[in-house]
């Protein structure tokens, strides 16, 4: 598979030497390496040593061997390659032949156009470069397919694992005292995630932390706190062996397939833990940490207070940690500012103002409260009633909004869309009230 990153070699095979060299002419200007063959035998012996074939061009009326049957027993030694058969005769069936049999994808009359010849000759040599791309994205895919299920299986049997501790230790607790025994099962899985450290560790935990405060301010019961804590610290383990798994993307951005793959992370976490009677108080919370308030999140399109309170904390506390770890600098107002212009849309409205004071801990910088600033976030990031700190252009110096501006759809869009297509080497500043 390097191979094919190198630098491609096009087989000329005709032969008449004056054809050869007239076509070496004519691509001599070309980004490849050009070699020649003056038979299909010797095209053939020629294709044992040379490396990355990506295009065969061949006259089909030659001595012995004619290019039909050369471009059949070509792809035994370069069955990648493009081909393009030669002939100056009206042999329909030879043509046929080299199509069918042969391989090739295309064939020109004797004596060709220049210009026709080169622009088949490039695009050939296109389609070439466009396969071994596609081969060597499918052999990424495929070893990481293989990785993460070897990693997945790994996962499995750590849990189990301990799944079998925590019940052994939740006998033991039932016969010491009363205390829940979910605290217990927390502070495994809490190591769990100390010890696998990175990024989706420490979105966990802190995902965790959050929730739990909100918890118990609004004075629920000890279970059900330690049931959130738990459901919140889990709510992404459906991710692992995911092939999204540390995707940073927005679902925006996604392709079909890794939304369509992404989506499956709710019910796969769901679906771990469903065969431990300790872990039932989770499986709502982490099957609909994705639905929206409005009705619109996923996988089952709950609306409102139809959504575990559980899961509506989760997603709030999700939300902020990924902003606040977007923006360098003023994070807790900027997180909390994104997920109240969220309010009413995919949060609870009634729920996002519990998590002010928590937020302020957490990623505490040190700021006077009260004070004008801004924070550079990115494009994806966007939200209408987001105020512009600085005026935004595109990647050529297009002034594209005034600063002082307030976002709407149709601003938030069109930023997007000139982001996208000539993004400038920053982010957009908005600006934020310190509260």
């Amino acid at each position: 598979m390097a191979d094919e990153l190198q630098r491609i070699t096009v087989l000329l095979v005709d032969d008449e030497e004056n054809i050869l060299k007239a076509l070496k002419r004519l691509l001599l200007d070309e980004e490849f390496d050009i070699e020649t063959a003056s038979s299909g035998e010797g095209a053939l012996e020629k294709l044992k040593t040379l490396e990355n074939v990506g295009l065969i061009v061949s006259d089909q009326r030659m001595p012995g061997m004619n290019g039909a049957e050369f471009l059949g027993r070509s792809q035994e030694y370069a069955p990648n390659a493009q081909r393009i058969l030669l002939t100056g005769y009206s042999d329909i069936s030879a043509t046929i032949e080299a199509i069918n049999k042969g391989g090739a994808g295309r064939y020109l009359s004797k004596p060709w156009d220049d210009d026709e010849l080169v622009q088949a000759v490039k695009g050939a040599v296109d389609l070439y470069k466009q396969g071994a791309e596609n081969r060597r994205l499918n052999e990424i895919i495929a070893q990481q397919k293989q990785e993460m299920a070897e990693w997945n299986d790994n996962l499995k049997k750590r849990l189990l694992q301990s799944t079998a501790t925590i019940r052994e230790q939740n006998q033991a607790l039932k016969s010491i005292d009363d205390r829940n025994p979910m605290a217990l099962v927390h502070h495994a899985f809490d190591g769990f995630f100390e010890i696998m450290g990175g990024r989706n560790a420490l979105h966990a935990r802190t995902v965790s932390t959050l929730v739990t405060d909100v918890a118990r301010k609004m004075v629920m019961d000890a279970e059900t706190v330690a049931t959130f804590r738990l459901g919140a610290l889990m709510h992404d383990a459906g991710k692992f062996g995911s092939l999204t798994f540390g995707l940073n993307k927005h679902l925006e951005e996604m392709s079909e397939s890794e939304v369509s793959e992404y989506r499956q992370h709710t019910l796969r976490g769901e679906q771990m833990f469903c065969r431990d009677e300790e872990f039932a108080g989770i499986l709502p919370l982490i099957r609909s940490h994705h639905e929206s308030f409005d009705g619109r999140g996923f996988p089952d399109g709950l609306h409102g207070e139809s959504i575990p309170l559980g899961a509506r904390l989760i997603a709030i506390a999700d939300f902020i940690e990924k902003s606040a770890r977007s923006v360098e600098q003023n994070r807790a107002d900027y997180a909390l500012m994104s997920a109240k212009y969220h309010a009413g849309t995919l949060f609870d409205p009634q729920l996002v103002a519990k998590f002010q004071s928590i937020v302020k801990l957490v990623f505490y910088e040190g700021k006077k409260a009260g004070s004008l600033a801004e924070v550079e976030a990115g494009f994806m990031s966007l939200v209408p009633g987001m105020i512009l700190a600085r005026d935004v252009e595109s990647g050529s110096g297009v002034l594209l909004m005034q600063r002082g501006n307030i976002l709407d759809t149709a601003g938030v869009a069109m930023i997007r869309s000139h982001y996208k297509k000539n993004p400038p080497p920053h982010g957009i500043f908005v600006q934020i009230v310190e509260d």
